[in-house]
């Protein structure tokens, strides 16, 4: 091996080139060796254009002489700590992904000066006991002592019921000295900016939307240290020098998890970055997730009964048939939420929640009894929006096929719905409850509409304010069966996600709204656990499923999709692999959904054997890992 002269200073970089995920190496120029250091961004030479990489090793002994060797073009801005450029790595390796994004999260939207920062005022967080933390919100002696003793332990849960502010707690959790990193996953980062501040400490907002240059500055006052740093998943990267405490709410929410490849998840690194560290970690949820490390603190059973609304079951199992989705008790109940014609204090909004997009999703002739299906590919098919024209077709899912809303075996026109969408179901609803306002929300809706009964899928509780600003009375779950018996391993937790949503819609049990589940499983532990105000009911019904399954937390799983060469190749050296178990990939894996599921004992040998499968399939086709994914 060749090696640099003593004289040479090099250094490594990674470029910020797409599908280049090869480290190279530049020597540094006397004019920039006081200007560079490890997070640096810099501008290079390759293939003939000047490009923007960042420097995530120094002072590197190089296989290439230095006579062969570019130097560094130019030193563009500060970037990542190096403590943070090494959580990159890692967090690439982990999440089986290229690292190239996990560099553009963690660096400034517009450039800062290369350099050290300047020094930061002394401002510490505030301690449990400090005034700061009895400040905010309606903070009770319990809450503090709740906060003691996850502030006592290195890594810990707490169960924070859903439709009480977690202010007061989050700032009982902040260090008392040093920074404070807190990840929001929702909405309510305005509020809880303000709370925090009004309680004296030093908030430094973690932006990804905006302007580029208030981004860059509140990542350049992060770096001086000394505040708590407010955001969404990606303030994990946050450049603090002295980072004391990490604190995640509403561990279990999707938002924690990046789409995008690399699939990293905000609890994974905020775990890493504190052990390496030294630093408390904290997890906040309504309902934890089992993954979810450390012992679990909960407050008294009474505080957390109040922090849920009243729950109501209607059994549709002692109903009727051909009431449709609208139970009696649901029709009331919308209407006692809206119709007051006094518009006093009881009367409010009203939410549905039907999780299926679209008209009829699922049809069948009313003469012959025949499945509407594709002409061409035999999948069902579902009725399409009208057009302009008023007319409504036909559409495949599968193939995008469209055909005349009339039977292929018999050519009746008459098709009765099996299975309504949400489109039409809303117009079911206005006919149940006239001269009410109705209108359906979704994730494609712009404004929420200003109708007091709102139908949608989903999205709706994402979209509509929280108690009290929403004024939400009721919530009715019109179908909750499909959630419940969805053919995915966290179905359950994500039901209760569900339910979760709908409490912060109502507010908490003296508010009086409520949340009725319509269902034919009245007694499964996702109704159990609500009704109760009891999470640890759906914890110790899925603990043992899982560990009989060898499903998370009791293994670790990733899904591998792309193109059948490549999900061939690696599933070939999956397979090699000592204590890996893989399903899918062989000779039947064709077509645009050809995936390969890879279980493993621990996230390490799924990281390892994922990095040779990688490297195996990837000269074949396409080829992607979605570790730990959310809805297998």
């Amino acid at each position: 091996m060749l090696t640099t002269s003593t004289a040479t200073r090099t250094c490594r970089v990674a470029v910020d080139v797409l599908a280049v995920e090869r480290l190279f190496d530049y020597t540094v120029p006397e004019s920039l060796a006081a200007a560079v250091e490890v997070g640096t961004i810099v501008r290079v030479t390759l293939a003939g254009r000047r490009v923007r990489a960042w420097i995530v090793e120094d002072d590197v002994v190089s296989e290439a002489p230095p006579d062969k060797l570019r130097p560094l073009v130019a030193a563009v801005s500060a970037g990542p700590s190096p403590e943070v450029i090494a959580l990159t790595e890692w967090a690439a390796w982990r999440f089986a992904g290229p690292r190239l994004p996990l560099l553009r999260a963690a660096s400034p939207a517009a450039i800062i000066a290369p350099g050290p920062p300047a020094a930061a005022s002394p401002s510490p967080s505030p301690s449990p006991s400090s005034p700061i933390a009895a400040s905010i919100g309606p903070g009770s002696d319990a809450v503090a002592e709740l906060a003691r003793d996850a502030v006592a332990r290195p890594v810990s849960v707490v169960r924070w019921p859903p439709a009480t502010d977690p202010a007061h707690l989050v700032a009982g959790l902040l260090a008392s000295a040093g920074s404070t990193i807190v990840v929001v996953p929702d909405g309510r980062l305005g509020a809880m900016a303000a709370q925090l501040r009004a309680g004296g400490a030093t908030v430094v907002p973690w932006l990804t939307e905006g302007r580029p240059r208030d981004r860059a500055r509140a990542w350049d006052r992060c770096r001086r240290g000394a505040c708590v740093v407010l955001g969404g998943r990606s303030a994990v990267l946050a450049p603090v020098p002295d980072l004391a405490a990490v604190e995640i709410l509403d561990d279990g929410s999707e938002a924690l998890k990046e789409e995008r490849s690399p699939t990293w998840h905000a609890r994974d690194l905020a775990a890493e970055r504190a052990r390496r560290l030294g630093a408390r970690l904290t997890l906040v949820s309504p309902a934890p997730p089992l993954e979810a490390p450390g012992p679990l603190l909960a407050p008294a059973r009474n505080a957390e009964r109040a922090g849920w609304p009243i729950t109501e079951v209607i059994d549709r199992r002692k109903e009727p048939p051909g009431l449709g989705l609208f139970s009696p008790r649901a029709v009331a109940a919308l209407r006692a939420a809206v119709a007051s014609p006094e518009k006093t204090a009881s009367s409010g909004r009203a939410v549905c929640v039907l999780n299926r997009k679209g008209r009829a999703r699922l049809l069948a002739c009313a003469a012959c009894g025949e499945i509407a299906r594709c002409e061409r590919c035999e999948a069902a098919v579902a009725e399409a929006d009208p057009g302009d024209d008023g007319v409504v077709v036909l559409a495949c899912a599968a193939c995008g096929a469209t055909r005349p809303r009339v039977c292929v075996r018999c050519g009746s026109t008459k098709l009765k719905v099996l299975r309504a969408g949400v489109s039409k179901v809303r117009d079911e609803l206005a006919a149940l409850l006239p001269g009410l306002g109705v209108a359906m929300v979704d994730a494609a809706t712009g404004e929420l509409p200003a109708a007091p009964v709102l139908i949608g899928t989903e999205a709706v509780l994402h979209r509509v304010e929280p108690h009290p600003a929403g004024s939400t009375r009721v919530v009715v779950f019109l179908d909750f069966d499909a959630e419940l018996l969805a053919p995915r391993f966290r179905a359950g937790e994500q039901a209760l996600r569900l339910l979760v949503r709908a409490a912060r819609l109502v507010g908490p049990r003296a508010a009086g709204g409520r949340v009725l589940v319509q269902t034919r499983l009245p007694r499964h532990e996702v109704i159990e656990a609500a009704v109760r105000a009891d999470p640890g009911v759906l914890a110790e019904a899925e603990r043992p499923r899982r560990k009989l399954l060898d499903l998370p937390p009791y293994a670790a799983l990733a899904r591998l999709t792309g193109d059948p060469g490549a999900l061939a190749a690696a599933s070939a050296a999956l397979r090699a692999a000592d204590g890996v178990g893989v399903s899918g990939g062989g000779a039947a894996s064709t077509g645009k959904d050809a995936a390969v599921l890879v279980r493993a004992p621990s996230a390490e040998l799924l990281a390892a054997a994922l990095a040779a499968a990688l490297a195996a399939g990837r000269p074949a086709g396409r080829i992607r890992a979605e570790v730990d994914p959310l809805r297998v």
